[in-house]
């Protein structure tokens, strides 16, 4: 846990517009580190950007987890009560992954944003969640809204031929991840 705090760290203060207030929460989070995103016809506004909404299924799991506060009320608490879950970032051996929501490891690449439906990246870092009711495959998965193509590193947009690091598969539609900032 400690080297991907070091990681988020180390991105956080190369990026001229981030300002998070980082913390590490503990329990029941959406890991949407390997999950694809649709858009929903909506947009939402993240700070004073307004951005293409997107909603992804993420795996609902219990740990350690690093979270930007700015965006979550000032604390990890659950959104709105027991049935709901931020969705964060943390660093599981292995973790509920779909198709089938077996648990398996997470298996980093990277790709280039380019223009087109799905073809660029979503940010659920930080975000709300919904719980279904139902497991799949003994996973309990959560409803995750959140911006299409904005950077969790700047707040700003992600333009088509950013370099992008997600733990999707390849072909998954906008996928949950990030950007990497152009100046490292």
């Amino acid at each position: 846990m400690k080297r991907v705090i070091a990681v988020f760290l180390t991105l956080f203060s190369m990026a001229a517009h981030a300002d998070p207030d980082l913390a590490i929460c503990h329990g029941e989070y959406a890991l949407c580190a390997s999950s694809a995103t649709e858009p929903t016809g909506k947009t939402m506004t993240v700070g004073s950007k307004t951005f293409q909404e997107g909603h992804a299924v993420c795996p609902v799991i219990q740990g350690e987890s690093i979270a930007d506060l700015n965006l979550m009320n000032g604390s990890c608490a659950a959104p709105k009560g027991n049935q709901t879950v931020w969705s964060l970032f943390g660093n599981p051996s292995t973790y509920p992954q779909a198709p089938t929501w077996a648990p398996a490891p997470m298996t980093v690449r990277t790709f280039t944003t380019a223009v087109g439906v799905g073809k660029g990246m979503s940010n659920m870092w930080s975000f709300p969640c919904t719980k279904r009711p139902k497991p799949v495959n003994g996973a309990t998965l959560a409803d995750c809204l959140g911006p299409i193509n904005e950077s969790p590193f700047s707040g700003d947009h992600v333009l088509p031929g950013s370099n992008a690091g997600t733990g999707a598969p390849v072909g998954a539609s906008d996928p949950v991840g990030g950007n990497f900032p152009s100046h490292l």
